[in-house]
This record gives structure tokens, sequence and C-alpha cells, in this order.
């Protein structure tokens, strides 16, 4: 998916395994085929067990964060996330962090999901959290950092997208009011390929490479990402934000999207598509509740 990636295979994933974890030496190594994450391959490791390693040299910082807070955090969140079972170390064979952890059964939620008060929940109690002094979550600042590039991708969808109205909702976004509340924690990337679904309620959360503290309208992205208008509604009003933090939220599920789609268009198909629907979510919603 990206220049540079490294190339990691089972093979590869045995033979760490066999060298760090001696105790887990000879359990089947299987690549997650059905994985649509952009920055970490995963192997499952026996029937209970996976194994996640970074990409690219710039997937090194999040994996890290992630082995500091997530056995921090876990207590506290209103659903399951992956138990850290070990930490790889460096080495000849593959030069940066990895990480084992607990396989959480479930599928991902299918288009138009109405998780809303599930969701809601799980953003609730990461804004409880007591910690402070942790990361700047990833998406935790202002959205002129993704300006630039957030406007040369819309120029890039020109036949595919109106641009004037992109351009537009884009504006009213970045124009928002900024957060002048204290940072708060938040996960930062709520999209689909990182919620688990089971029996139809939200079972498990993945990924926190992106978690931290700053403005809390990123993990209002799943209304547009993940959830069905009327889900949407029922979102925002369990979480009752503020009409800019609400526009901030709509900003980040945008800019997103807008990035993600000629990116990974012929490498990630499911994860273009996902920027699909978040793109049509955000243009077919009706002004008076944007």
């Amino acid at each position: 998916m990206h220049a540079g990636e490294a190339a990691v295979t089972a093979e590869l994933v045995r033979g760490l395994v066999r060298a760090r974890f001696p105790e887990w030496d000879g359990l089947p190594v299987v690549p997650l085929v059905s994985s649509s994450g952009t920055v970490n391959a995963i192997f499952r490791l026996g029937d209970t067990m996976y194994v996640r390693l970074p990409r690219l040299k710039g997937g090194v910082k999040g994996l890290l964060k992630e082995q500091e807070w997530l056995p921090r955090l876990a207590p506290h969140l209103s659903v399951p996330v992956p138990d850290l079972l070990g930490r790889g170390t460096p080495s000849d064979d593959f030069p940066w962090p990895w990480s084992i952890h607990r396989w959480l059964d479930g599928t991902h939620p299918a288009p138009h999901a109405d998780l809303a008060l599930d969701l809601a929940e799980f953003v609730e109690s990461m804004r409880r959290v007591p910690y402070t002094g942790g990361p700047p979550s990833y998406r935790g600042g202002s959205l002129a950092m993704v300006d630039a590039a957030t406007r040369e991708a819309i120029a890039t969808l020109e036949p595919d997208l109106d641009t004037a109205q992109a351009t537009a909702l884009w504006s009213e976004s970045l124009n928002a009011p900024a957060w002048d509340g204290p940072p708060t924690w938040a996960h930062s990337d709520l999209l689909p390929a990182n919620l688990l679904v089971r029996d139809g309620r939200l079972s498990g959360v993945l990924d926190f490479g992106t978690v931290g503290m700053g403005d809390p309208a990123c993990d209002l992205m799943p209304a547009w990402a993940v959830l069905s208008a009327e889900a949407r509604e029922v979102f925002r009003e369990k979480l009752a934000p503020d009409d800019a933090t609400w526009q901030r939220g709509r900003g980040w599920a945008f800019s997103m999207a807008l990035l993600g789609l000629p990116y990974y268009r012929e490498t990630n198909p499911p994860f273009a598509e996902m920027c699909r629907r978040t793109i049509e979510a955000i243009t077919t919603t009706s002004s008076s509740r944007r």
C-alpha cells in the first residue's frame, strides 16, 4: 500500500516469535487477509492471539504509544480492547518493535450500522479516563493542519466529486470556532476497521496507535464513517456536542475520506469504499443538521 513498505510474511513472523517468545513457537501463523488496516500488518497466532507489526517506520510511534497506554486505558473503557501480551523488539530480521495481543472475536460493522448508543458510550468512557499529561491524539489539533492536503485531494477527485460543494463544506468545518476546553482523551480513529460487533452490539475497539489528548471532536468521525443517518442523530443527541464541535468532527471525517480515497483506491479497496460512503454521507446531509 505504501512506497518503501516492509515485506512482512508469515515466515518472518514465525521467526520473530520463535526468537522472542519461544513459549509460543510452533503455533500457526496466518496472515489476516480480511484486514483493511493501513499502517500495521496483522497475523493470527494460534487461536487466541495476533501479531501486529508496522508496515513502515512511520507506524512505530503509534505502536509504541499503544504499548504504553493501552494497558492503562483498558480498565476505564466501556468495551473490551486487545490485551497486550508481548512486546517484540527490533532485530536483524525486522528493524522495528512489534506487539502480540489477545484476539477479540467479532466482525466489523456493516455499512450504515446502528451502533449509536454503544459508540457514544465508548466515546464518553474515553473522555472520562482520569489520566492527565497523555500524548496528543492524532486528530486532536486544528483542522488547519490538514487544510492544504484536503484541498489538494478535493481537486484530485474533481471528476467524481462536486468540488464546489466539497470545498464549501470543508471551509465550513475549517472555520468553526476552535475547541476552548481542556484536552480530553480520544481514540481518534473510530473507523469500521477498528470496531468489532457481536449480536448487533459494539463488542470491541481496536488500534490505539492514534490515542491521546486534545480536541474531542475527532471522536465524532463515526457519525459519518460508520452510522446510518438515523443513528447519526441518536449519536449526536447522546453526546450533545455544541455546533462548533460537531462541525469540526465532520471536518475530520471529511478530510480522512477525501485523503484516503485517491490514496487507497487501488491498493486497499475496502478502505477506499469506506471513504466513498463517508463522503456521500457528508455531502448528502441536509444543511440544517450537518
